[in-house]
């Protein structure tokens, strides 16, 4: 019973369950990157057991690692001040050798995947680990984040096809101001918060209102560039609904929040965590109807 207890106080660390924001967009990567290569939607199972290792351990890390460094931080705020992290259930020790044993996990796995994912695994692990320090003194926090999620469609094509075609940074692209927007909805909770404590965010230093639409700006060009993805990439008819789809939840999301900021947990859980997987499934579908007519 002990070390299931620990189990879910680490599962709650890293928020597991919101692996589905990177895990889709990584899928949708591998599965275009296998069309283009194999001229099937299927990359092996291999690759997708040593993909699957390497995502969770370089989000344990990213995420373990944010904890970590924001002890000092999460303990004030009310919103954050039950965290593992800070209420007593994990140590600061625990939790540093957590962060070590994901990250040797993540550069261990990458060398096994081939020669451009080893060499880059280092570089990803520092993008991970510098979010949990830009909030301390530059707005562009958001960005990284998003820069760490977008990492994801670029490390499943290196997997794949071991080099990254024009299209893959597209999507990279788009999850990144994605990513970046939601964050931005997000952080309007603890305006006040980061006020107080002189933390970087967009929505402390520029407030509710300009916040809104700088959000809205993030996920226009998001949907660009996720249309640059489904073109470059060849995408048949399936791939540009998913890409409506996607866009329409995304409209969705920006209308809940505008209503009411006490929406945002839906619109941030719920709506982001749907988006990814409705759009990977189209691109699925898309894949077998070319791989249907030998395309």
């Amino acid at each position: 019973m002990k070390v299931f207890k620990k189990i879910k106080n680490f599962s709650e660390l890293v928020a597991f369950e919101h692996t589905v924001f990177s895990g889709a967009f990584i899928l949708i990567a591998m599965v275009v990157a296998s069309m283009e290569i194999n001229k099937s939607v299927w990359f092996g199972f291999d690759t997708l057991v040593l993909c699957a290792l390497a995502l969770v351990s370089a989000r344990n890390f990213a995420m373990g690692f944010n904890r970590y460094c924001d002890r000092d931080i999460d303990i004030k705020n009310s919103r954050t001040n039950k965290r593992p992290s800070v209420d007593g259930r994990i140590s600061p020790l625990a939790m540093l050798l957590f962060c070590i044993i994901n990250a040797i996990i993540f550069v261990l796995t990458s060398y096994f995947i081939n020669n451009l994912a080893f060499y880059l695994s280092v570089p990803f692990l520092i993008v991970l680990g510098g979010y949990s320090y830009m909030k301390r003194f530059s707005y562009l926090a958001h960005l990284i984040l998003g820069i760490s999620l977008g990492l994801a469609p670029i490390a499943g094509v290196i997997a794949v096809e071991g080099w990254i075609p024009l299209w893959s940074v597209f999507l990279c692209v788009g999850v990144i101001f994605w990513v970046a927007g939601f964050d931005l909805l997000y952080s309007l909770q603890d305006i006040e918060f980061d006020r107080e404590e002189k933390l970087y965010s967009i929505p402390s230093a520029f407030g509710e209102r300009k916040t809104l639409i700088i959000s809205r700006i993030f996920h226009f060009i998001a949907v660009i560039f996720w249309a640059l993805f489904v073109y470059f990439s060849q995408g048949w008819f399936f791939s540009y609904i998913g890409l409506l789809i996607s866009m329409t939840m995304l409209i969705y999301e920006q209308y809940l929040v505008s209503l009411d900021f006490r929406n945002i947990p839906k619109a941030f859980f719920v709506t982001n965590g749907y988006l990814g997987f409705i759009f990977f499934i189209f691109i699925l579908i898309d894949g077998f109807a070319r791989m249907f007519y030998g395309i």
